[in-house]
């Protein structure tokens, strides 16, 4: 009777032992549940960017929350904010990879002459805006930094530091900066006015008549008195 009692305590111990190593593995199961594994980790970044761009883009800058984001991914909201953290800095990767074939405009002048950099640029600039790929997330950058001052300011930042600084850097003179403002105000006016606003005759005319007006005018800021 002894050795029948000392069995099933040995077999209870056992089993006690066994679901206490099965609480530990489920404890270290339980401490990453909501964080993907590593090697799925930048799928869910980009599938989160995703949404993040089509929320900004549908309902723009005002009405979007990281809340609604998350919903729109299929993840939690503490994920959005281990990735990206406040909404102004999701906005901000969002529009930087939205924005990012714009901003390679500046490439349009790298290792070439200066002469002829304006109509390179101009044509490269258009050609973005006339893609329907491309231009439908400039778009809801556009109208979120047209409305919203955070958003504003989000926009700003991106296009000076890695738009207008690399342009000025291309030109050899001492109000450098200015000329890249000018070039890109140009740019910009005539984008807001064709795609945004979309104010005839502008909005249907052939962008190739446009280009030929425009590409001076910004060769002008950049190598003109």
């Amino acid at each position: 009777m002894t050795d029948t009692t000392s069995r099933g305590a040995g077999a209870t111990d056992r089993g006690a032992g066994a679901g206490g190593r099965g609480s530990a593995a489920a404890g270290r199961s339980g401490r990453g549940r909501g964080r993907p594994r590593r090697e799925e980790a930048g799928d869910t970044r980009d599938h989160i960017l995703t949404a993040a761009r089509e929320e900004f883009s549908e309902r723009g800058y005002e009405k979007t929350s990281v809340r609604g984001i998350a919903k729109a991914a299929g993840v939690d909201s503490a994920l959005v904010h281990h990735y990206f953290g406040t909404k102004e800095q999701v906005f901000e990767a969002a529009i930087e990879v939205a924005f990012a074939p714009a901003l390679n405009a500046s490439y349009a002048l790298a290792d070439a002459p200066l002469e002829g950099a304006g109509e390179r640029l101009t044509r490269f600039f258009f050609g973005i805006w006339e893609n329907p790929t491309t231009r439908t997330p400039l778009l809801a950058i556009v109208r979120s930094a047209m409305n919203n001052d955070t958003a504003a300011a989000v926009f700003r930042r991106l296009v000076a530091s890695q738009l207008l600084r690399r342009i000025a850097g291309r030109l050899d003179t001492p109000d450098a900066e200015l000329r890249a403002e000018l070039a890109a105000a140009q740019l910009v006016g005539c984008a807001m006015l064709r795609y945004v606003i979309r104010l005839e005759p502008l909005a249907s005319a052939d962008v190739e008549q446009i280009i030929a007006r425009v590409a001076p005018v910004v060769q002008g800021h950049f190598t003109g008195p």
